[in-house]
């Protein structure tokens, strides 16, 4: 992509330093957000791909900052009559002038899409074709299968920033997702398994390792699924599987690091930096530095180059996520954690890929022969967390009762309901398996914004298990 932005939005480097010039009239900084998105989709369902969708999205966002004020305007044109428009209706908000810096910095960010086809070269039919071998796949395995549905996503964003520091960032971001859900039937009843994955990448992630993979795990321990029941409730340790278990560290941590919520005091922690919140030893990151990774981001969507932020070191609070402006009011750098969902949308802090470091308190099968009562919590679905306070509920998808350090009952339809900061201070022993979970998980906050989480097997010495 040409660094003025002429190949694709047409638009020279004079003439964003005209348009910010303009939106300096109402405040003390000012940036552009460039975007062109192509989207498409195929959906099989009843063994056909019997649909699919085409989206394109462009357009140019602007802001103006006037203190803690913030003006903001976008347009779906990028002739200079519609930005300018748009500039001055950001400029709405009052405030004194500011000025450009000269100097047209370009930041260095890393290389981390691993995109060897491009989605826009990718043969339809093949596509197609490969849906169709996923679901041959699942029922060549399992017997039961009733009825499955999936679905191939894939964009292709262009983006390109520039601010009122003279610094300008483009990038082209490729995502590709696969979302997979099966529904099996065994005497009058019936389960249902939710597979995904998601990579920074081109077509080639469509091999036949991946439609492996995904039915493999679409049909893993089914049945047990089919045997499982529902435990007595009560207080009792958990142990967290490895992976998609990171989900709860994303919701019922991660939200209450994010630095808007500090610096509104809203979070648990926004009286805590440099305090100790857990154990020795726990290391907690946000990071975008991950390449191929569904979190990973050269540049935040302010234009900030993509890095590795340590939010809890050695158990001790060190970071929070920052956006420019929570940075500006905390007299920190950005930790490259501004993000929005389009550029008709405003960037806040937002997390990227969100995970525990693996500790050193051994394996699974240690931490499990530690308990003697509890719960192994293999996957975790929706859940519900209140910041201010840091109190979650999460729904368990599969788990087994852990009974004198062995495995036992297959355990569904439970909650396991506890307190963030409190659940961060009771992790008892981190094993050293940490697992990023490759799944399509997207945060809603305001605005929906792919990411990614993981976590080491945990244990969780006291949580409330919603059961009988």
């Amino acid at each position: 992509m040409n660094h003025d932005g002429s190949d694709i939005f047409g638009v020279t480097l004079p003439q964003m330093r005209e348009i910010v010039a303009e939106g300096l009239k109402g405040g003390d900084w000012c940036d552009l957000y460039f975007e062109q998105t192509v989207y498409n989709d195929l959906l099989l369902r009843d063994g056909i791909v019997a649909s699919g969708g085409f989206h394109l999205d462009y357009g140019c966002g602007i802001r103006v900052l006037n203190g803690e004020k913030t003006g903001y305007a976008y347009s779906e044109s990028t002739d200079m009559d519609s930005l300018r428009s748009a500039a001055k209706a950001a400029t709405a908000i009052s405030g004194h002038p500011g000025s450009i810096s000269a100097g047209g910095i370009r930041p260095e960010a890393p290389e981390l899409y691993c995109m060897k086809h491009k989605w826009s070269d990718a043969d339809k039919k093949a596509l197609c074709s490969w849906l169709e071998k996923l679901e041959a796949a699942i029922r060549q395995k399992e017997a039961r299968t009733r009825k499955v549905i999936a679905m191939l996503s894939f964009s292709e964003s262009e983006v390109m920033m520039y601010n009122s520091l003279d610094e300008l960032s483009s990038d082209s971001r490729p995502l590709g997702s696969v979302t997979l859900t099966a529904i099996f039937g065994d005497k009058g009843r019936t389960e249902q398994r939710s597979v995904s994955r998601s990579f920074r990448c081109g077509s080639e992630m469509l091999d036949e390792q991946l439609i492996s993979t995904l039915a493999e795990e679409a049909v893993r321990n089914l049945d047990d699924s089919f045997a499982a029941r529902r435990p007595k409730g009560g207080r009792m340790p958990v142990v967290m599987a490895a992976g998609a278990s990171g989900i709860l560290l994303h919701e019922a941590m991660g939200h209450a690091f994010e630095a808007d919520f500090n610096r509104k005091g809203q979070s648990v922690f926004c009286d805590r930096m440099g305090q100790r919140i857990c154990r020795k030893g726990i290391n907690i990151i946000d990071d975008a530095t991950i390449p191929g990774n569904r979190g990973a981001l050269r540049f935040d969507d302010e234009g900030v180059p993509g890095q590795k932020t340590y939010m809890v070191q050695d158990g001790v609070l060190t970071s929070y996520l920052h956006d420019r402006i929570s940075a500006s009011w905390y007299g920190v750098r950005p930790t490259g954690n501004g993000r929005r969902e389009s550029f008709r949308y405003n960037p806040i802090p937002r997390m990227r890929t969100t995970y525990m470091e693996s500790g050193s308190d051994g394996s699974l099968d240690d931490l499990i022969a530690s308990v003697r009562k509890g719960i192994y919590v293999d996957k975790f679905a929706n859940g519900e967390v209140r910041i201010g306070e840091g109190d979650f509920t999460f729904y368990v998808k599969n788990g087994y009762l852990i009974e004198n350090g062995r495995l036992t009952m297959p355990v569904k339809d439970i909650n396991i309901i506890g307190n963030g900061p409190q659940a961060l201070a009771d992790i008892e022993a981190v094993a050293s398996d940490l697992k990023i979970d490759d799944g399509t998980w997207t945060c809603g906050k305001e605005q929906s914004v792919a990411v990614s989480c993981g976590i080491p097997s945990v244990l969780v010495k006291n949580l409330t298990v919603g059961g009988e």
